[in-house]
């Protein structure tokens, strides 16, 4: 992950109390969703403990969205110090995630309905964090970079 943090100028933008207030949040959300996401890892062995049938695609999903939790916070940590590639990782993840995993979830066969609504209830967390990294606060500490023409 890049460790590089923000030039004195822009680093300006990113220590503003509504800069730090959204980075707080997003930190927030995704440490929601890790919880969320570990209850889920916990309910699959519950429902398999008690004898009920659960798929491979259950088992792998449980097992590894935790994780991605996580990576995905450590990346926010990288933003909240000024790592502009963390911050749009961050933030396209926050926008894929929950569209790929509830997509996948109402395919029909692929899991049960209550395994689906436990995925939505843990990505929404993670709506949250996309909100919140497209927010004007963030949008202003992480500006697009300028191209210069080469000389």
């Amino acid at each position: 992950m890049e460790t590089n943090t923000h030039t004195t100028n822009e680093a300006l933008l990113l220590n503003t109390p509504r800069a730090q207030e959204a980075l707080g949040k997003t930190k927030n959300s995704i440490k929601i969703y890790g919880v969320l996401s570990a209850v889920a890892l916990a309910t699959v062995i519950g429902v398999s403990g008690s004898g009920h049938t659960v798929n491979t695609f259950m088992w792998v999903r449980a097992a590894l969205l935790p994780v991605v939790a996580v990576l995905i916070y450590r990346m926010t940590l990288a933003a909240s110090r000024g790592s502009r590639q963390a911050f749009e990782r961050v933030r396209t993840l926050a926008l894929i995630m929950p569209i790929a995993i509830v997509g996948v979830d109402l395919i029909p066969g692929v899991c049960p309905l209550w395994y689906a609504v436990m995925q939505i209830v843990c990505m929404l967390p993670v709506v949250r964090a996309a909100f919140i990294t497209r927010g004007s606060a963030l949008r202003a500490a992480f500006p697009k970079p300028t191209l210069t023409p080469r000389a």
